[in-house]
């Protein structure tokens, strides 16, 4: 990390709430970030995670950048199973085309970049300080616990982009990213993917430490359900499967899935039961054209909508039995979908979010029940404990599909009846450009809805492809002498 790049991250002002402890919960997020004045009282330090969580959907400098939401968009468009119908008005086109992540002057790929560091800038901010701040001590080990825990997720997601995949099997000596852990200006190399991972274990068992007991709402602050579940994605990444299994498990503990109806509202609302992490919009809070809903929303009236409604993969469309409630969210005819006014219709293409109002207002999902059924499921199933597999597969899976039933695959059959679960499940939230890297697979577009003209024909991309690492952007090699560009 530069001394140019930091200091644009760490000089923000900061907004002070003067609310009392009882009230911080209710004080809504702003984009505001902490100096260490912030840090005489517990009270005060609130304001600090506060702005954390408020950094996860603002606007940032274009309508690609709409904070973590528009990050989930990029993981996706890199995916097999997130398919543009048309080149609409030109935004994440490139990201589709595997373009924008190896262009090291590209602003999505800086914004993505800074995105990261600056949780991270700010989380050292809070770890660094919050011991010495006046107040009490359950609510200092909440706020130190949230830090450490964006910390810990700040950086698996920046390994995951810039550094080569982790192998459970080899020491993993590859390069990462630079670690910053302090409110440094110092450039710093590459750590390795190890040390990379190494910190982010421990940062997240602290995390768990401190936010033992923590499960009070909202649902943007970081509960010590949702910290085991940044634990059990880690380790899922880490194929340390057992940790994976254990940590979803306690993670959903005392959180339902869904209802079928609700399972059609739009994926907008924190408040469904569901959901354990969200970002939480509130009207005099907008993001516009920024926002994550207009872009992959059937009926928000912009412009990107209108001309590029998001559709799935064909053939993943084809896999879902029709008893289904999630076949329900896709239209494969494009018709019954509520496009706005003007707006095209394709074969595929997705009502699964939706907003309620004129406006992009929605809540992002960042964690939810079922992906931790999934986790525990496909860790189950690596750890060849078939029968715990299919036991965890079968509770998320026939609420689902009322009809559904017990899964008796074995092995390899039964881990990809659970990673096409997981696809369905999961579309459109930004998890499987990850995926595809963690479990080793090439990206294979070929034989869908997918169209050479759009991909720009990018239908296929090998597995250990130098294209699957992002590269850093070119103010920070610039800057940073230190830091070693990914082979371009």
């Amino acid at each position: 990390m530069t001394k140019k790049l930091l200091y644009t991250l760490i000089a923000i002002p900061v907004l002070v709430f003067s609310a009392c402890s009882k009230d911080y919960l209710d004080t809504n997020p702003t984009d505001s970030y902490p100096s260490e004045s912030v840090f005489t009282t517990v009270q005060n330090a609130w304001s600090a995670i506060n702005g954390i969580h408020r950094a996860l959907y603002i606007q940032y400098d274009a309508q690609d950048q709409g904070g973590q939401g528009s990050i989930m968009i990029n993981n996706d468009m890199l995916g097999d199973d997130l398919v543009m119908t048309a080149a609409g008005n030109g935004w994440f086109n490139s990201n589709y085309q595997w373009l924008t992540h190896r262009n090291a002057s590209a602003t999505f790929l800086k914004f993505t970049y800074l995105f990261y560091y600056k949780i991270i800038a700010n989380a050292n901010m809070i770890i660094d300080n919050i011991d010495k701040a006046v107040g009490d001590d359950g609510d200092r080990k909440v706020i130190k616990g949230q830090a450490q825990a964006y910390r810990a997720w700040a950086y698996w997601n920046l390994v995951q982009m810039y550094g080569k995949r982790y192998d459970a099997t080899t020491d993993n000596s590859q390069w990462g990213v630079p670690l910053v852990l302090t409110s440094t200006t110092e450039g710093l190399p590459r750590a390795t993917v190890a040390q990379v991972y190494t910190q982010i274990v421990k940062d997240i068992d602290d995390a768990i430490v401190n936010l033992e007991g923590f499960n009070k709402k909202p649902k943007s602050h970081i509960s010590i359900n949702v910290a085991k579940g940044i634990k059990a994605r880690i380790a899922l990444t880490m194929q340390n499967w057992e940790v994976a299994a254990t940590y979803a498990a306690e993670a959903r503990a005392g959180v339902a899935l869904m209802s079928n109806a609700d399972y059609k509202t739009g994926f907008n609302d924190v408040g469904n039961k569901e959901w354990m992490w969200g970002s939480h919009q509130i009207s005099e809070q907008t993001t516009y054209f920024y926002s994550f809903f207009a872009f992959m929303s059937a009926n928000y009236n912009s412009s990107n909508i209108r001309t590029n409604p998001k559709a799935i993969n064909s053939v993943l469309y084809g896999k879902i039995t029709n008893t289904d409630i999630r076949k329900q969210v896709w239209s494969n005819d494009g018709q019954d979908v509520p496009v706005p006014t003007g707006g095209v219709r394709f074969p595929f293409i997705n009502k699964k979010f939706l907003v309620a109002t004129a406006s992009s207002i929605g809540d992002v999902p960042l964690m939810r029940a079922a992906e931790m059924y999934l986790i525990e499921a496909e860790a189950r199933a690596h750890l060849h404990q078939d029968a715990a597999a299919a036991d965890a597969l079968y509770t998320l899976a026939v609420n689902r599909d009322p009809q559904y039933t017990k899964s008796t695959a074995t092995g390899d059959a039964l881990l990809q009846e659970i990673l096409t679960q997981r696809r369905v499940e999961l579309w459109g939230e930004g998890f499987r450009f990850y995926d595809l890297k963690r479990l080793h697979l090439p990206l294979n577009r070929t034989g869908a809805n997918h169209t050479i003209a759009l991909t720009a024909g990018v239908m296929e991309v090998p597995i250990d492809d130098i294209r699957w690492e992002f590269l850093f952007p070119q103010d920070e090699i610039n800057a940073n002498k230190a830091i070693q560009q990914n082979p371009i």
